[in-house]
């Protein structure tokens, strides 16, 4: 569960920024290490062409390669939807796929989805697989995933809440996600409100050394005065 929710103000404000910007603006907080809080080349965005998704982290742990030992089935799992509903809306499933080689079966397919998005659910992470792509797509379900297969094979899960880990990026149940074609991240909650204006400075920044180097003035020289000019305007913002 998270600290502190954040206001739909708030959401709607990191939802405008890409995923990339929002790591440039974490990282000026200096919060944590800048080689980790996101996801690896082994979860990647299956479905590029919808907008940045955004939401806290439900999580729990993934097998597809063997029947379950007991528990029911994804079709009888009242305990997991409850659990689901303890985090606050909006809500990304996080599944671990702890198989010796993850994705043997996808646990999420169109009527999994359906279900999950009726929930509260917006998207799902997983280092697993995922399948039935244009009607998940249909339904503006986000999915992060290390492949996509033809089948569900045995896929269940257990461990419901607990910290799991996909593509390197390690997730406790209540983190604020934020994912788009780029990749996955966590957005840590004593900074998330202000990482739309800090996203936004960055971007000023940004376009003015485009302008620049796209001048006719450019030169060496000009750019490491620039460059300078840039480093002296950091501080400012480390310190917000």
């Amino acid at each position: 569960m998270p600290a502190k929710s954040l206001s739909e103000e708030e959401l709607n404000a990191l939802r405008r920024i890409d995923t990339c910007t929002v790591a440039n603006a974490i990282e000026s907080f200096n919060v944590r290490l800048r080689n980790t809080g996101f996801a690896d080349d082994r979860v990647r965005c299956i479905l590029p062409d919808l907008p940045p998704m955004l939401g806290y982290a439900v999580t729990a742990r993934l097998s597809s390669g063997e029947p379950p030992i007991g528990g029911g089935t994804f079709r009888d799992r009242a305990d997991f939807w409850n659990r689901i509903l303890e985090i606050p809306a909006p809500r990304v499933l996080v599944l671990e796929d702890i198989d010796d080689q993850p994705g043997r079966g996808a646990f999420v397919g169109n009527a999994q989805a359906a279900m999950f998005k009726a929930l509260g659910c917006i998207g799902y992470v997983t280092n697993g697989a995922v399948r039935e792509l244009p009607s998940v797509r249909a339904m503006n379900f986000h999915l992060f995933a290390g492949s996509v297969t033809v089948s569900h094979a045995y896929a269940h899960i257990f461990e419901i809440g607990s910290v799991v880990t996909v593509g390197g990026l390690e997730v406790q149940p209540g983190d604020l996600l934020h994912g788009d074609r780029h990749g996955v991240l966590t957005v840590p909650v004593q900074v998330a409100a202000r990482v739309p204006a800090a996203a936004e400075r960055l971007r000023l920044r940004e376009q003015r050394l485009l302008e620049f180097c796209q001048s006719p003035t450019f030169s060496v020289e000009g750019l490491q005065d620039f460059v300078k000019t840039l480093q002296q305007e950091k501080e400012p913002l480390v310190q917000d």
